[in-house]
């Protein structure tokens, strides 16, 4: 018995000795959403995974992906947001009733340990399902099957050999890897099969793990350039690369099919649920299957994306105007991937633009307003990015006085722009009527914008410019903000393809 005493009070110390230590963790579940340092280690303790499922999510009224910058996944190309990842993301988000924020980064290890540090919400790389992965976050229900397949360069003569001396020189065989050195994505999935290969073939595979983070479709370049000699990648990946490069072989397997999915946290089974929902409803819409024909399967539109000036996949340019619109925007004292916004969301850039009511250019000026703003010919990308600027600034001298902060003064001129500052003056008054701020936009004035379609509001005595359409104006201050924020992430992003 009194063994047995010693026993539990040796037990009882060593659970006082635990309590005291996880007191002294920080403290990372109930946060309100407030996002903690990423783990350091590769590791990640279950402990230490936020508490943030899709109840919260909704409260905050975003959902947060975690991306890749890559010809798959995210960039843009001519002013628009692009990517299989983007577009899938943007209905997910569409059919949880949440808005779409994005985190780029080109490291798996790092995306995994934002997402369980609250950074992310969901990591939606082209990512494949293995057993380490599983153990650090869940799987969704797998988007597509894939397999890995080898990367490397046919001979510098091939379109002068014959097939089968083609064939001669090139791997085929999985064994002829051993003692050959092959490049791969740190901490990817191609890491494990090749150390399986190793093993299996009862040799080794010389695997070089990239230590600068280079995306995928970076490290197939340097195959297509003679840097390296071979790299591994996802098979759909692979095919749509070598139509950008012909002088690469992706014929040769080193897997069977694997799932392609997307990851949550362990905790997250609401938001799993949800997801699961909603692809399981996508397979059966053939939208799924388009969006990704878009990426993987229509070579020609991949090569005009990759290989174009406005592209973030190959270059810094959002536009043909950038320059004027950088000018332009210093004069303005904004920063310029906001203007750009603000004229893809008129024109698309497109000088010749006219809209049903007679806006045209750029800036899709009225007439009346481009001739007092000095614009003699609204169709000249020049007098019309001018014109506009100097509108702006009216307008934004307009709003001074009455909104002291500038970013939220930035937001009354946008709003302006759109639909005059009548309304946007009217939906003011009803702000200070039903005692909210008006010298805020979210929730408060653009709140009452949206209420001015209604006759109890757009009838009320402090209304002065009558009915609105408040929708338009809101969601176009929140799609120029929103667009402005995707050009800062991808073009401060080294090009995907840098060297094309």
């Amino acid at each position: 018995m009194r063994k047995m005493g010693v026993f539990w009070a040796k037990q009882v110390i060593l659970g006082l000795f635990l309590l005291i230590c996880a007191c002294n963790r920080p403290e990372v579940t109930e946060s309100e959403g407030q996002p903690v340092d990423a783990p350091e280690t590769k590791e990640v303790d279950v402990r230490e995974v936020v508490q943030f499922d899709l109840d919260k999510i909704k409260n905050r009224g975003t959902l947060i992906a975690v991306v890749d910058n890559s010809t798959t996944s995210y960039f843009v190309y001519k002013g628009q947001p692009m990517g299989y990842e983007y577009e899938l993301l943007s209905l997910l988000a569409e059919y949880l009733g949440v808005e779409l924020e994005l985190v780029i980064t080109t490291d798996i290890e790092d995306a995994i340990a934002q997402l369980n540090a609250g950074k992310g919400d969901i990591v939606a790389y082209n990512l494949t399902v293995t057993k380490n992965r599983a153990q650090m976050m869940d799987f969704t229900d797998h988007l597509t099957l894939s397999r890995q397949v080898l990367v490397q360069k046919k001979p510098d003569n091939w379109r002068q050999m014959k097939l089968h001396e083609i064939e001669k020189v090139l791997i085929r065989d999985q064994i002829d890897l051993l003692d050959q050195e092959v490049h791969v994505r740190k901490s990817s999935s191609f890491v494990d099969r090749l150390q399986n290969l190793s093993d299996e073939m009862g040799g080794d595979i010389t695997i070089v793990e990239d230590t600068t983070n280079l995306e995928i479709e970076q490290l197939i370049h340097q195959v297509a350039e003679g840097t390296i000699k071979y790299t591994v990648a996802d098979e759909n990946v692979a095919k749509l690369n070598a139509t950008y490069h012909q002088d690469l072989d992706v014929s040769t397997p080193i897997s069977f099919s694997q799932r392609i999915a997307w990851g949550v946290r362990s905790n997250s089974s609401l938001l799993l649920n949800a997801v699961n929902s909603w692809l399981a409803g996508m397979k059966q819409d053939v939208a799924f299957y388009t969006i990704y024909q878009r990426y993987f399967e229509s070579p020609k539109a991949s090569l005009k994306r990759v290989h174009s000036d406005f592209s973030t996949l190959s270059g810094h340019q959002i536009g043909p105007y950038d320059e004027m619109i950088k000018i332009s925007a210093k004069e303005l004292g904004w920063d310029w991937e906001l203007l750009a916004a603000l004229v893809f969301q008129e024109s698309k850039f497109n000088p010749d633009a006219k809209s049903w009511v007679g806006a045209q250019g750029l800036m899709q000026l009225m007439p009346n307003t481009a001739k007092e703003f000095g614009a003699a010919d609204p169709k000249d990308p020049q007098q019309s990015l001018n014109a506009g600027v100097k509108y702006l600034q009216w307008l934004d001298h307009y709003w001074q006085d009455k909104i002291p902060d500038d970013e939220e003064r930035t937001k009354f001129v946008l709003g302006s722009y759109n639909v005059g500052q009548g309304h946007v003056l009217d939906a003011r008054k009803l702000t200070v009527k039903f005692g909210k701020d008006s010298t805020v936009w979210d929730d408060n004035v653009a709140y009452y914008l949206l209420k001015k379609s209604e006759p109890k509001y757009y009838k009320d005595p402090v209304v002065a410019a009558g009915y609105c359409r408040g929708a338009e104006p809101v969601h176009y201050v929140s799609e120029i903000l929103h667009r402005a924020e995707q050009y800062k992430q991808l073009i401060s992003t080294q090009p995907v393809l840098s060297g094309l």
